[in-house]
């Protein structure tokens, strides 16, 4: 039985620490030639809604074809629960049989070609614990995994990826190929657990931290050194964080501003209850079991 990787992306923020830094390699692009630069796919999302959906067409029922009505209260809302007359719904058309025939054939063949050509975005599923200190600056333990969960690497990196996280859904990496990014991320106060901890007459372990030097953001693979072809993705990730930082962090300044904007809204002004109705007939006749004397 496979394990479903999206599972383990609860399990994250218990599971932040490296049991075994034995083997440890510093972040590097295998040797060989590029063809672009990485670049971010879209906008980076800076906290702006999206534009409102149109609203829903609404479905009236006649009261003369309500045949009963029954309600409930709920959590300060109250839930309409009628039976109506059965509407008369359109039957599914049936699927036509078509004969390919030699422009088919063709067409088939070109959208093969351009499949082929235009491979579909690979995704890239992360786990982020982004580690905060008033002695040095954030750094993050990231874990990958290949999306068919056959792989798994783990690496520390100088990038704060709370920029990334939220920031950038896709992008191209250095030989073209595209990635879509599925990240499930915390932040971890390693001074506050600290107090915490001594404050219970415990000693906290501070995971170990490989050091980084100034300037670009760099990252340090943990454990055995994965195929090169991964390190490609994992080095155009930290490319386009050294060219598109000072856009990350304004992003992020502003996706911050925007869910601060958001809850200080929702505790002034909470949502309320809204009052549902549930429509429903019967499709089948109703069997009846007849009184039978013994």
């Amino acid at each position: 039985m496979k394990t479903n990787p999206f599972f383990i992306f609860t399990l994250i923020a218990s599971t932040a620490f490296v049991h075994s830094q034995n083997e440890s390699g510093a972040g590097v692009l295998p040797a060989g030639p590029t063809t672009t630069a990485a670049r971010i796919i879209g906008p980076i999302r800076d906290g702006t809604p999206p534009p409102p959906q149109p609203p829903k067409p609404e479905y009236h029922i006649a009261n003369r074809d309500v045949l009963s009505t029954k309600t409930h209260q709920q959590g300060g809302r109250t839930i309409t629960v009628r039976e109506i007359k059965p509407i008369n719904l359109p039957q599914p058309p049936a699927p036509v049989e078509v004969e390919p025939n030699a422009s088919d054939t063709a067409f088939i063949e070109q959208m093969r070609a351009y499949n082929a050509a235009h491979p579909r975005p690979e995704l890239l599923c992360l786990g982020a614990t982004v580690f905060l200190s008033e002695n040095h600056p954030p750094r993050t333990l990231v874990r990958y995994w290949s999306i068919d969960h056959k792989s798994q690497i783990t690496f520390w990196s100088s990038a704060d990826f709370s920029l990334i996280a939220g920031g950038i859904s896709s992008f191209t990496d250095t030989t073209g190929a595209a990635h879509s990014i599925f990240m499930s991320w915390s932040h971890m106060d390693a001074d506050l657990v600290s107090k915490v901890y001594a404050a219970q007459n415990r000693v906290y372990q501070k995971p170990k931290i490989p050091a980084f030097p100034e300037g670009k953001a760099t990252f340090q693979i943990i454990g055995a050194a994965p195929a090169a072809e991964e390190l490609i993705s994992i080095q155009s990730l930290h490319d386009i964080y050294n060219s598109e930082l000072p856009r990350l962090q304004t992003a992020y300044q502003s996706r911050e501003q925007a869910r601060l904007q958001r809850e200080a809204y929702l505790k002034a002004n909470p949502p309320q209850p809204k009052d549902i109705t549930l429509n429903y007939w019967r499709t089948e006749k109703e069997h009846r079991t007849s009184n039978v004397k013994h």
